[in-house]
């Protein structure tokens, strides 16, 4: 058997990323049939947890959260980390409180679409994660998808902003 240091570590990385990107298309394979109606509330829902893995990302590698386009720029960097480099990711800032995640190249995307199920799941799977990703790594802020590439536009669009402020309860002194 070959010495695992023999093999280089990009190439572990490649490896392992492309099995992470990989498994949602596989377990879509295997289960939606058998699950049917049920298998899309239970995949969003793993898909949510897993949005805890792109906090610990950022949380270990102490990347900063305060603003929109700290918390995009974490978002990216924990889904190249997690699914690894054939995520292509941009952000675009507006303002502090307003940015933009361009992405135009997706993993899953790409594996969905190669193993022939259904790329639409790939949208499910994706807004899960990063709409939840995004109020746990800043509570003040949320994401909205304004574009999709599993949907059929030419790259997906994902809005960072700060929430709105919550509308408390007026009593009226008239």
């Amino acid at each position: 058997m070959a010495d695992l240091k023999e093999i280089p570590d990009g190439a572990k990385w490649r490896f392992a990323s492309q099995c992470a990107a990989t498994l949602p298309a596989l377990y879509d394979i295997a289960f939606r049939e058998a699950l049917r109606e049920k298998y899309g509330p239970i995949e969003r829902e793993i898909w949510m947890e897993l949005a805890r893995s792109l906090v610990t990302v950022a949380h270990d590698c102490s990347l900063p959260v305060r603003n929109a386009e700290e918390i995009a720029k974490a978002v990216q960097a924990g889904m190249h980390v997690i699914f690894g480099p054939d995520l292509g990711a941009e952000t675009i800032a507006f303002s502090d409180d307003r940015a933009v995640m361009v992405i135009k190249r997706c993993p899953f995307l790409v594996h969905s679409c190669t193993l022939a199920t259904d790329c639409e799941h790939s949208f499910a799977r994706c807004m899960a994660l990063v709409l939840s990703a995004v109020p746990l790594l800043n509570k003040e802020f949320e994401g909205r998808f304004v574009r999709a590439l599993c949907t059929g536009d030419r790259q997906c669009e994902i809005k960072i902003e700060r929430k709105p402020p919550a509308k408390g309860k007026h009593k009226n002194t008239a």
